[in-house]
């Protein structure tokens, strides 16, 4: 009898303890729910929302384990594309540049510059990757100033994307190449050396426009001077006679 009451003692005993602990646990856990209430308030009551916060771990097992591969995937190709255009504009350029700096008189320079070709290529290709890049956030990002014209931090973020940036130097190589061809026919038609301002074309657009129209006035005034000196001459020379 008394072992059995000493292990009715001992099982009352453990049971205190169990439900001691629990009621303990419990009311931890009531803290804590209140503490996360109150912060809940706080900050909806400064935000002025009722959006909850959740710590970065819940938001990100929040989002589908399927949508996270396929944005990935689907920038990686979009850079991937606009690596492959960026190099194949380049290489699309460069041989009529070598034929009009290196060969300026020859008839397959002529030739090539005369055909179009390069032009339909490099637009189409600047049309695809301006659908690629394309989004509702383009126009709001090129006119985003109460006057509808664009600002440069609009244009910044727009050249955040590998596809806008890509399109862009496909902008340039067309503008530069159809410019180089223009300064290349008109110093051929007026016998004008063009190869410097070509190349500058190449580089730096504007500089080689101006750098042909530079020396197309010094080319001028050289020659006029050259045949009024001329003219001289031979008038001197009929008068001497």
């Amino acid at each position: 009898m008394a072992s059995s009451y000493h292990f009715s003692q001992a099982s009352l005993l453990s049971f205190q303890a169990d439900r001691s602990r629990n009621l303990l646990n419990y009311n931890s856990a009531i803290q804590k729910a209140n503490c996360c209430s109150i912060l809940r308030r706080e900050c909806n009551g400064l935000s002025g929302s009722a959006k909850v916060l959740l710590p970065p771990t819940r938001v990100l097992s929040s989002v589908s384990p399927r949508i996270r591969p396929v944005t990935t995937a689907s920038l990686a190709g979009s850079s991937q594309i606009a690596s492959s255009i960026f190099t194949v504009g380049t290489i699309i350029v460069i041989p009529f540049y070598t034929l009009m700096v290196f060969a300026p008189h020859s008839g397959l320079t002529k030739r090539s510059m005369e055909s179009n070709i390069p032009y339909i290529v490099l637009g189409a290709l600047y049309a695809y990757l301006l659908f690629l890049s394309w989004t509702p956030e383009t126009l709001r990002s090129m006119f985003a100033s109460k006057y509808w014209l664009p600002e440069l931090p609009g244009i910044t973020r727009m050249f955040a994307s590998d596809l806008t940036i890509a399109s862009a130097w496909l902008h340039l190589l067309t503008v530069d190449l159809f410019a180089a061809r223009q300064v290349f026919q008109d110093g051929l038609k007026d016998g004008i050396e063009t190869r410097h301002s070509i190349t500058l074309c190449l580089l730096f657009c504007p500089i080689g426009i101006m750098s042909h129209m530079v020396t197309k006035a010094i080319t001028h005034l050289w020659r006029g001077s050259r045949s009024g000196s001329e003219a001289a001459e031979t008038v001197s020379r009929i008068c001497q006679e």
